[in-house]
């Protein structure tokens, strides 16, 4: 991914709220199948690493990049961001 890429979806993850929250138990199997899911259904996602979590945000996004086959896009404060092309034809595609 450039960095022209990386900065027109970090522009775009402004605005979104963060849809999961990952806490003391970390990266679950339940918590990457549902990330699979809404990387299909949005291809762009926020979560949030709780204070109570035991990592921290960049080693969330490396585990969750690793686990779904997603491109990091930021990883800021407790914030982190996830970018992954869907094949779904039902949907809008982000076009980079």
């Amino acid at each position: 991914m450039t960095g022209a890429t990386r900065a027109k979806l970090r522009s775009m993850a402004q605005k979104l709220i963060p849809i999961f929250n990952i806490g003391k138990n970390g990266v679950t199997d339940s918590l990457v199948k549902e990330v699979c899911d809404a990387l299909d259904a949005h291809e762009l996602i926020k979560l949030s690493v709780l204070k109570s979590a035991e990592l921290d945000a960049k080693s969330a996004l490396d585990m969750l990049c690793r686990a779904t086959g997603a491109e990091p896009v930021t990883a800021i404060g407790n914030k982190i961001v996830l970018y992954r092309r869907s094949e779904r034809e039902d949907i809008s595609h982000i076009e980079l």
